[in-house]
């Protein structure tokens, strides 16, 4: 029986990520007339053109999308297979880059003492923290990010999933705000006032506008922002309640020592919602990683220790 050549399957694998065959030419060092002959031999194997021509550019066959996630799994296991073996990494000269997909409340509340701690283990490493536009596991999947952290959404079965800690939701106003001069504020106070809330996806309507209209009761949302910092900006700067997590401030509201207290009040809500449970997320192929492994156990440490379970 006649072996295929396993050396096509990075060809395949470029060719599928850039969708040209000079682009992948340009990143296998190869030129491009090499490709083009590359190309027609993945043709003749599979038995599909892959790619094909679209007016001025080239487009991935149906079946070469369906292959495409398969494709760079398969390359990546190979390559992580063919790597030398690393039991117990070398922190002080481990040069690498993570990439984490946070929201920018995540980012504020745990970002330092999270680049602390991995300094002071691995100096030479970098985090990079990236914006979380979707709850999608595809920045996963195409190895675009080595970690998620979140509330867990539609990420797919092969995701794997860690609980760090759970969070509530507080409200905030400015210092000097009539509701700080209140010992228990009550769903109609709560409900006398405008509300900013922050939403990605423009829902300004949530649990707690389900828990209030139980009662009898519906607030009114002034504004919408994309994050749960510009809704304490516009809350530390007018009458506005902000809705922000209590991780995003630190410490419960009767404990309030962070930099945040001086400028804002944040109290309990008047109505009972569902804590939320705020996960890390990572791709089967980094599951037995040392480093990634060490990466997590440090993502879970800082965060339990300032957020309890």
């Amino acid at each position: 029986m006649h072996e295929p050549d396993l050396n096509l399957l990075i060809a395949l694998d470029e060719l599928l990520a850039d969708g040209s065959v000079a682009g992948a030419a340009r990143r296998l060092g190869l030129s491009a007339s090499a490709m083009s002959r590359t190309l027609t031999r993945l043709r003749e194997a599979i038995g599909d053109p892959l790619l094909v021509r679209a007016g001025r550019r080239m487009v991935l066959t149906p079946h070469a999308e369906a292959l495409r996630q398969r494709t760079q799994n398969v390359v990546h296991e190979a390559r992580a297979i063919l790597r030398p073996s690393m039991t117990e990494p070398d922190f002080p000269t481990l040069q690498r880059t993570f990439t984490i997909r946070a929201n920018d409340a995540f980012v504020e509340a745990f970002g330092a003492p999270l680049i602390a701690a991995a300094t002071a283990v691995a100096p030479r490493v970098q985090l990079r923290f990236a914006p979380k536009t979707e709850k999608t596991a595809a920045q996963l999947r195409e190895g675009a990010a080595d970690l998620e952290i979140g509330v867990l959404g539609e990420m797919g079965p092969e995701v794997r999933v860690q609980a760090l800690f759970r969070d509530r939701f507080l409200g905030v106003v400015r210092k000097g705000h009539p509701l700080e001069l209140e010992r228990e504020v009550t769903a109609e106070r709560y409900a006398a006032f405008g509300h900013v809330v922050a939403s990605r996806r423009e829902r300004p309507s949530g649990p707690v506008d389900e828990a209030l209209a139980a009662l009898g009761i519906e607030r009114t949302i002034v504004a919408m922002v994309p994050s749960f910092p510009a809704a304490l900006a516009v809350a530390r700067a007018s009458d506005l309640i902000a809705l922000v997590p209590a991780s995003f401030l630190g410490n419960p509201p009767e404990h309030q020592e962070s930099a945040l207290s001086s400028a804002t009040f944040a109290f309990e809500l008047p109505v009972k919602t569902e804590k939320i449970t705020v996960s890390q997320m990572w791709h089967p192929r980094l599951e037995v990683d040392p480093v990634h492994r060490w990466l997590r156990q440090l993502v879970l440490t800082v965060c339990r220790q300032r957020v309890p379970l």
